[in-house]
């Protein structure tokens, strides 16, 4: 039996990962179960799955759950706040913490359950973009594991050998003198992060001016949040992923690919120096992956049906056009630069969504307002969480000040 937390429970991830869960009673146990502000479906899952604690967001919330549960009779615990995420993640019965919660509030839960031997399930790319260093070196003096989520980068895990090359943990600066020795000793060539292109691959560009948030999150072939379907529909989504694969495959950035398929069939693939190219197929369902980490080194049912290739019919791949989606070309700029534009990147990206789905700003201004902060933002690179969160705070600094100049012009 595998005690499961679960960060960000009510979010897509969370729903589907407790759907998988729910197929295999005997075999995992929920332990914590976390929700922003969502109270109305954190009790219906505390209810079927009598988790020993549940977190809310902010004290308000965690009081409403509070007398939900106590009248129906639940002995769940109800903490709330940054600090009730970091103990949950840490709690000693879960065996597993699924690290789900978007974006940069997702980092120090994520990190505490590296840092407790956790056995990681990370769907949450942004705390690796913003901490790539210290969360890796966090998951290797805790002894911890750590699987990928996002259906990109556990395609690759899949497709990477069983047994990768050890790196000695001993050797100073590990991580950028095993990057080419890894991949190399592992035979491989490339790794190609597939893309379906989002709602927008086909609309003109003078179309995009005048994109709703509703059309932004409407994606042709995924279930997701708002966020995340926005930086699909930006790309942006597969800048971040090219900077969380170089961090998880220690791999360097110009040996990561993107390429647009529209059929979101093949999730991604790895090609190795003898031509061979494994790619990983699948129904466009989270559960596939979900079930994937849950189980590793086995397999379990996930209630993902089939693939039908005959119903397919055929799989199209294209390059990708950087003057439609120059999120992707700053995603790219960053893993070049380093952590430093990495953590401004995400912060600026996440505020400038944010605006984007309240109405504030247009949904081309995005990708302008992202690389006007990184030519503003002074880089230097972090080498502590409390430099991460500088960084954090600056980028989302410098991305407020220029929306504001951005609405004060009426653009």
């Amino acid at each position: 039996m595998i005690g499961l937390t679960i960060l960000g429970a009510t979010g897509s991830i969370g729903v589907s990962t407790l759907d998988v869960v729910s197929r295999h009673p005997d075999r995992f146990k929920v332990i914590a179960l976390t929700a922003n502000r969502n109270v109305e479906l954190l009790v219906r899952q505390c209810v079927r799955f009598e988790p020993q604690v549940a977190v809310m967001a902010d004290e308000a919330s965690a009081a409403r759950l509070r007398v939900c549960l106590s009248d129906l009779s639940c002995a769940t615990e109800v903490l709330h706040g940054p600090q009730g995420l970091v103990d949950a993640a840490q709690l000693s019965e879960a065996d597993a913490v699924m690290a789900a919660i978007v974006g940069a509030a997702g980092l120090m839960p994520s990190l505490a359950a590296a840092r407790a031997g956790k056995r990681v399930l990370l769907a949450n790319k942004e705390a690796l973009v913003m901490s790539g260093r210290l969360f890796m070196n966090a998951v290797h003096e805790a002894g911890a594991v750590l699987l990928p989520i996002d259906s990109e980068h556990n395609a690759v895990f899949q497709c990477m050998p069983a047994a990768p090359p050890d790196i000695d943990p001993s050797v100073p600066n590990r991580v950028e003198r095993a990057v080419e020795q890894t991949l190399t000793r592992a035979g491989v060539r490339r790794i190609v992060l597939t893309g379906s292109g989002g709602p927008f691959r086909d609309t003109p560009l003078s179309e995009l001016l005048e994109v709703t948030p509703d059309q932004a999150c409407a994606h042709p072939n995924w279930s997701m949040g708002r966020k995340i379907s926005v930086d699909s529909a930006t790309m942006m989504n597969k800048g971040l992923e090219v900077i969380e694969a170089c961090w998880l495959f220690d791999a360097p950035v110009d040996k990561v690919e993107v390429v647009v398929h529209r059929q979101s069939v093949v999730h991604s693939m790895v090609e190795y120096e003898d031509g061979s190219v494994l790619a990983q197929l699948g129904n466009p369902d989270m559960r596939t992956p979900i079930a994937h980490a849950l189980a590793w080194p086995n397999r379990i049912e996930s209630g993902v049906p089939g693939l039908d290739l005959v119903k397919v019919g055929r799989l199209d791949f294209e390059p990708v056009d950087l003057q439609r989606f120059p999120c992707l070309r700053l995603g790219f700029a960053a893993a070049r630069s380093g952590s430093a534009a990495s953590a401004v990147l995400n912060a600026a990206n996440e505020v400038a969504v944010q605006s984007f789905l309240d109405g504030r700003i247009r949904f081309t201004a995005i990708a302008g307002l992202v690389e006007e902060v990184l030519g503003h933002a002074e880089l230097n690179e972090p080498t502590t969480l409390d430099d991460v969160l500088v960084l954090d705070a600056e980028g989302r600094r410098l991305a407020q000040a220029s929306i504001e100049r951005l609405v004060a012009s009426g653009f």
